[in-house]
């Protein structure tokens, strides 16, 4: 059993249960960055071109992309999904401009406005945006567990292996 009071084992419901496995995932992301200043959230320490701040902007990215366009349906300002100017890996990429306040605080930003969205909702309700995946919220909420714990592993590695910590 862990130590960490935001952790439950027992929910009263499917949503309560996806919801809270979802926000689990989410925190542990966001805690890898945990004093940690912006050039080392930076730095890509292996084979791979992953960095810690890379994996908080991916996901705040594809939270927001997710939860707002493929579940509410809503139209983003750069026209996402009809507009793709990026490479595959952009929403991965970090310069000198990506602070670790920045895209922690963006991603909490749209972390909240994905419970909100998902709160307004029916687990079996339909995404709105059909053209891109027919799927239910449930299947999006079980999606976004599934690859924040992937990326949660990466950002463990990554983390280990910038200054040896480790979460518990």
């Amino acid at each position: 059993m862990s130590d960490n009071p935001n952790v439950r084992y027992a929910y009263s419901s499917e949503r309560e249960a996806l919801e809270g496995f979802l926000d689990y995932q989410r925190e542990g992301l966001i805690l890898t960055l945990e004093g940690l200043d912006d050039a080392a959230a930076r730095t890509a320490p292996s084979a791979s071109s992953l960095s810690l701040l890379g994996l908080i902007k991916h996901a705040a990215t594809w939270e927001r992309r997710w939860f707002q366009v493929i579940v509410a349906g809503r139209e983003l300002p750069e026209n996402w999904p009809a507009v793709k100017t990026e490479p595959r890996d952009a929403d991965m990429m970090v310069d000198e401009s990506d602070t670790v306040d920045h895209w922690v605080a963006y991603y909490r930003e749209q972390i909240e406005e994905s419970r909100a969205i998902v709160a307004s909702t029916d687990l079996d309700s339909p995404c709105a945006r059909k053209d891109i995946i027919e799927c239910n919220v449930r299947y999006v909420l079980f999606h976004m567990i599934e690859e924040t714990a992937r990326h949660g592993g990466h950002a463990d590695i990554i983390r280990e292996t910038i200054d040896g910590t480790r979460q518990s």
